[in-house]
């Protein structure tokens, strides 16, 4: 099922303050915590509220939904990092939740199972922004990139040990990769998890570190990646390539690549969503007595008629010749704004004719 917007389910606007989060997420705990709603769907909307709380009132996970939505929180972010680091303890000791509330929450998303694990740590996303053309946005393009970025070492296959040797349990953390610290607070008994500083979380320590990699597993490369542009983006469209981020620092899962476009501006046309938009300039007997010219399209020229009385200004479509829509069928249109040109300097015979014309027209409007 597709989630629901955060700024949607917290009832506030894309441009709201933490204090108008907070303040919302406060009345919404106080109406579905399952310590005071027993409703069958409280359980799920509380779930629901913490999550978009949680997302929205740290500023590096709010700039990530906002610049890829869910689909850059899931990527980035397991369901216990997206609670990491977020403070609720506040909030529920004014609703009256006490010590138990603030506990509930992780509880209530991960069925009591240790707040927090350590296992291998997701490898970094990666942005890379590219500028094409207005042609290259009409049909679409395929090209490769360099990147630099951080990859699996192919001498020890990630696993950091020297060929031959392995990696040995951590006798710090007895190879769980974490370490459990707790202390007192009056009648409450906090429990703080932390990666083991031994084997930084991972569990085990290399004895013989790889000559490569030298005992991390990963190395630096510049990778040649192939892009695929659809037809009809935009300036800001984000481009997902899953996996071509960094490797995990510690056998996890990589991360992704995300391909910024950027749209040159065109010498001839200006862009106006799916549409695109350009000048033309005709002569004065050409807007009088009409004409058919040739333009210039995007991907070829066309044929355009000039009916006879055409006013400066005036603005001809040409059906299907814009840019393709994105996520739909057809394309935007063509559209021609006509400037008339009149002319600066006239030779005698020019004169004569403009003169005999003036008098013809003059006549007329008497």
């Amino acid at each position: 099922m597709q989630k629901r917007d955060y700024y949607e389910i917290l009832g506030v606007s894309r441009d709201a303050s933490k204090d108008e989060i907070k303040n919302s997420y406060r009345k919404l705990a106080l109406q579905y915590h399952p310590d005071r709603n027993k409703a069958p769907e409280a359980e799920e909307k509380f779930k629901e509220v913490s999550e978009a709380y949680a997302v929205l009132s740290d500023d590096e996970k709010r700039h990530q939904y906002d610049q890829f939505g869910h689909s850059g929180i899931d990527s980035r972010y397991t369901p216990e990092d997206i609670f990491r680091g977020v403070d609720f303890g506040d909030i529920f000791r004014d609703l009256g939740f006490g010590f138990g509330g603030f506990e509930s929450i992780f509880d209530t998303f991960f069925g009591g199972r240790g707040r927090q694990t350590y296992g291998p740590q997701r490898g970094a996303d990666l942005r890379y922004d590219m500028e094409i053309s207005l042609e290259d946005v009409a049909t679409g393009m395929r090209t490769q990139i360099e990147v630099p970025r951080i990859e699996k070492c192919t001498i020890c296959n990630g696993s950091g040990a020297e060929p031959g040797t392995s990696p040995s349990t951590c006798s710090n953390c007895h190879g769980t990769g974490q370490i459990q610290h707790s202390r007192t607070s009056g009648f409450a008994r906090f429990v703080q998890i932390e990666p083991c500083e031994k084997c930084h979380g991972r569990g085990e320590v290399i004895d013989s570190p790889c000559s490569e990699c030298h005992g991390t597993g990963n190395v630096q490369r510049t990778r040649k990646i192939n892009v695929r542009i659809p037809p009809g983006v935009d300036t800001g469209t984000s481009l997902r390539m899953e996996g071509e981020g960094e490797a995990s620092p510690d056998g996890g899962q990589s991360g992704d690549l995300y391909v910024v476009v950027h749209v040159r501006s065109h010498q001839s046309f200006e862009r106006d969503g799916n549409d695109i938009v350009t000048e033309a300039t005709i002569n004065i007997a050409q807007a009088a007595l009409g004409d058919e010219i040739e333009i210039p399209t995007l991907t070829s020229r066309a044929r355009l008629k000039i009916p006879s009385g055409t006013q400066n200004g005036t603005v001809f479509r040409l059906k299907g010749k814009g840019l393709p829509r994105l996520r739909g069928f057809g394309h935007g249109d063509e559209l021609i704004r006509i400037s008339v040109a009149v002319p600066k300097k006239l030779n005698s015979k020019q004169k004569t004719l403009m003169m005999q014309l003036a008098d013809e027209l003059k006549k007329r409007s008497d």
